[in-house]
């Protein structure tokens, strides 16, 4: 049981549990070596003495650790740490779309098309590599504050020509967006998580899933036979072009959608276009069916053409009956009849069978409240009911943190069996008792304050340097709450950092990269103007020349233009043999 306040691998120090999944917690936590907060996913404790799953997260970890893209998580680290496996990612505060649409009901046109553009955008780095998500839902999909979108969650995720999951594990993901052939029990491929893409699109724009049903089985069934509902009848303004791009991700038939990510986002590019704006419905090239009838008519016909052919270039009126073509005729027919009878089975199966085995019965929820969220999850699991991926936090000072306030429909309420059941999990006591922060880095305390949902300003002030005679750049210094004194989450502090006049560097002297002279442009909150210019008198990358002189007071707003040495190219005059080759050894 990871703890608030352990030290994972001595470096990872938690701050508090962010999620609880079926194979793994992830927690947030303080990265003490680069001094920045990260999210570290650990495998459940029941699940790390299975070597089989121990395999499956370590093979999670080396898929996404192979992905660089803007819209994908970052994969930070891997490791064991005394029988604890864990992954360290890039902590993104940001909300998954599933909040967002909780909130807003539904999103604009304009805005679902720049978020699947951006899913599609880190998808086609994974599809690159051959790499399936497998789990594309709005929990996995976070948006910052800025409208950056971020995909998370490679804990399903594959190479393709990696081992194959067990037949156990085979169907993974939300039911709610189970490409079809999924749910039949077959494979997934590059197109099943176009599928998922397609139905996401579908609720981001309607504010509604296009298959509901009671049970795990009802929905999957519905993905299985069910056409996808028309967008246009939903919103008829909404274009064609927008239409057949969701009806192509979503077709049945694998063959019939985008080949992977990056085709899918090829046409999302062009799709508001106004050339697009009336164009046909698509049609498919391929059937919406797996069912191949045509088979057996071709076996049947080609039976009839033999029977009708020439001889000797004349068509036969009449033809002697023999004993044994007829012996032969009455085994087709059998054949036939089994095969005909056998149709009748399954199709009866299906309709009538299926429905009836399904049928959900009524259950009562237990009283999970006090437990922790893996017992709880397990409890309501083992009792027949479906556990939401999202868990829903509130403080409490009664349940003590991590452990279950109540279920979303309450303990005792009776319910169809499959039914899905949301879990209110205590944060702990909301009272949040304030230190003395002084002299130590604003970032680190920043980051801590804002993790236990405190929303934390920083002031830059003038410092009489004959009263403070221990000051920093970025070290606090005094702060607007008094230690000792307790806040509720949302509650406001203010942290005072000393306001230094600050110099610029010499470039050139101080041996600053390019990337460098960015950072302290971005520090210093002044513009940054870089120009390349060919020289052979400096190594290429050198910074050699700075429109302000080292040593003056940097001003916030300024304009600072720089130049840095690139290689001259080849195509030197005729005759300047004194250039040759200059700069390029």
């Amino acid at each position: 049981m990871i703890m608030k306040g352990q030290k994972i691998s001595d470096r990872y120090q938690i701050i508090k549990s962010i999620g609880e999944g079926g194979m793994a917690n992830v927690y947030l936590a303080y990265d003490t070596i680069l001094d920045r907060n990260v999210a570290v996913k650990v495998l459940r404790g029941d699940l790390a003495n299975d070597e089989k799953f121990v395999r499956r997260f370590q093979r999670e970890a080396l898929s996404a650790s192979s992905l660089s893209n803007p819209n994908i998580v970052e994969v930070y680290d891997v490791g064991e740490d005394d029988g604890e496996y864990y992954i360290v990612m890039e902590y993104v505060e940001g909300k998954h779309l599933k909040n967002l649409l909780k909130k807003r009901g539904k999103l604009t046109l304009p805005e679902v098309i720049d978020i699947v553009l951006q899913i599609t955008n880190g998808l086609s780095v994974a599809h690159d590599s051959y790499i399936i998500h497998r789990d594309i839902k709005p929990q996995n999909i976070l948006i910052l504050e800025n409208g950056l979108i971020k995909i998370t969650d490679f804990g399903i995720a594959m190479a393709m020509n990696s081992t194959q999951l067990t037949q156990t594990n085979s169907v993974m993901g939300s039911v709610h967006y189970l490409p079809p052939e999924q749910a039949s029990g077959k494979g997934a491929t590059l197109q099943s998580d176009i599928y998922s893409i397609g139905i996401l699109m579908y609720e981001l724009l309607c504010g509604k899933l296009p298959f509901k049903g009671d049970n795990a089985v009802e929905i999957a069934l519905k993905h299985l036979k069910e056409p996808m509902p028309s967008i246009r009848d939903e919103i008829p303004e909404i274009p064609q072009s927008v239409e057949n791009i969701i009806l192509k991700a979503t077709a049945k038939n694998p063959k019939n959608r985008y080949a992977d990510a990056r085709e899918m986002h090829e046409d999302l590019k062009t799709c508001l276009d106004e050339s697009r704006k009336n164009e046909l419905k698509i049609s498919f090239r391929y059937p919406e069916n797996d069912y191949d009838d045509t088979k057996l008519l071709k076996t049947v016909k080609e039976k009839k053409t033999e029977e009708k052919k020439k001889e000797e270039g004349e068509e036969i009126i009449a033809k002697k009956i023999n004993p044994d073509d007829m012996v032969s005729q009455n085994k087709l027919l059998i054949i036939l009849g089994s095969i005909f009878v056998g149709l009748v089975l399954i199709v009866t199966t299906i309709f009538v069978l299926v429905p009836y085995m399904t049928k959900a019965r009524q259950i009562e929820i237990p009283d999970v409240m006090g437990k922790t969220v893996t017992e709880a999850i397990k409890e309501l699991q083992d009792a027949g009911f479906v556990v939401a991926d999202e868990q829903i936090e509130q403080p409490s000072d009664m349940v003590n943190e991590g452990e279950i306030i109540k279920t979303n429909p309450a303990a005792g309420s009776v319910r169809k069996e499959g039914f899905e059941v949301t879990l209110y999990v205590s944060s702990g006591d909301s009272q949040i008792e304030i230190e003395d922060y002084t002299g130590e880095n604003y970032n680190e305390i920043k980051g801590k304050l804002e993790a236990l949902g405190l929303r934390v300003s920083i002031e830059r002030e003038e410092i009489n340097l004959e009263e403070i005679d221990n000051y920093e750049e970025g070290i606090i210094f005094k702060q607007d709450v008094e230690a000792g004194t307790k806040l509720s989450m949302g509650d406001n502090i203010t942290l005072y950092i000393p306001k230094l006049d600050n110099k610029y560097p010499d470039f050139l002297a101080d041996g600053y990269t390019l990337a460098e002279a960015q950072d302290f442009a971005d520090d210093m909150g002044i513009t940054l103007k870089v120009e390349e210019a060919e020289t052979s008198d400096y190594d290429p990358g050198t910074i050699f020349y700075q429109s302000r002189s080292a040593g003056s007071v940097v001003v916030s707003g300024a304009t600072l233009r720089i130049k840095v040495a690139v290689a001259p190219s080849d195509k030197t005059p005729v005759g300047d043999d004194d250039n040759k080759g200059s700069g390029l050894e």
